[in-house]
């Protein structure tokens, strides 16, 4: 296998709350979610929540390729859970938070799960592309944003806004009727996307933070091919200053509203150009 891999924090010198990782044959991609450590209950902070999760989920998938990958997430988040329960408030409405996305690699198919809003983009051998996202909470969003798009972005009267948005969020989590996320109960993962693809269909498979699918969900300056052109030219690395440079002419989102003027950005490109 061939993996090529970019993250970049939303601002230099911000923790990146992003994670990715790939073992042979199997890879994952998590964004966290979440606020300040003082304001979650968590000592820890969503960025070690999040690369704690992946680890434990990569780690997982691969030691027991029996398993499905849904288990193995309901195996890492209770480990997880484990490591920092007596330490940490996890029954505050806060907790952090991270999407998930995991794939594995068996004979002949692809195993997939897709948990929260970062996406799995999946190039076959023709010129086709195909993304799955779990767009539950883009459909509570859409309920809720209100004056978040009207405002310009980085205002005060903007980030009040943002703020009740995201309260209005949490009280959704993980219910009925809501979305779900990883957190700290391991019956999230039973609400997860699975699927399986033939893998011998497959030219490529990229795992995507939603900071780095911008270029087409929220800007629309290219579509799910275009991208994976730029991924199999240029790279990761490519497609993230692609998504800064349009964030950039537009700072105040008065173009294209949105919750943060930048995002931590990651993909994980898997070429399968090589006989596995």
């Amino acid at each position: 296998m061939r993996v090529t891999l970019d993250s970049l924090p939303a601002e230099p010198g911000r923790e990146n709350e992003d994670f990715a990782a790939a073992a042979p044959r199997a890879a994952v991609l998590l964004d966290g979610a979440g606020v300040a450590k003082a304001e979650t209950g968590c000592t820890h902070g969503v960025a070690w929540f999040s690369a704690t999760l992946g680890g434990l989920l990569l780690s997982t998938i691969t030691a027991h390729p029996a398993r499905s990958l849904a288990a193995c997430l309901a195996d890492a988040i209770g480990a997880v859970r484990s490591l920092h329960e007596d330490a940490c408030d996890l029954v505050h409405r806060a907790s952090p938070t991270s999407t998930v996305v995991a794939v594995r690699a068996g004979a002949d198919a692809l195993e997939y799960l897709v948990l929260g809003d970062s996406s799995l983009l999946l190039a076959d051998k023709g010129t086709g592309a195909t993304v799955v996202t779990d767009r539950r909470l883009d459909d509570v969003g859409r309920r809720l944003r209100g004056p978040v798009d009207t405002l310009p972005t980085g205002s005060l009267e903007h980030a009040a806004a943002l703020a009740e948005y995201r309260e209005a969020l949490t009280g959704l989590r993980n219910k009925p009727g809501g979305f779900w996320i990883a957190g700290p109960d391991p019956r999230a993962a039973e609400h997860a996307l699975t699927g399986t693809v033939e893998l011998g269909s497959l030219s490529s498979v990229t795992l995507l933070s939603d900071g780095a699918t911008r270029l087409v969900d929220r800007f629309e300056l290219t579509t799910w091919q275009g991208t994976v052109a730029v991924l199999d030219s240029s790279g990761p690395s490519e497609l993230i200053r692609r998504v800064r440079e349009a964030e950039a002419g537009d700072p105040d989102g008065r173009r294209w509203p949105r919750g943060k003027a930048h995002d931590d950005a990651t993909a994980l490109h898997w070429a399968l150009t090589q006989p596995l």
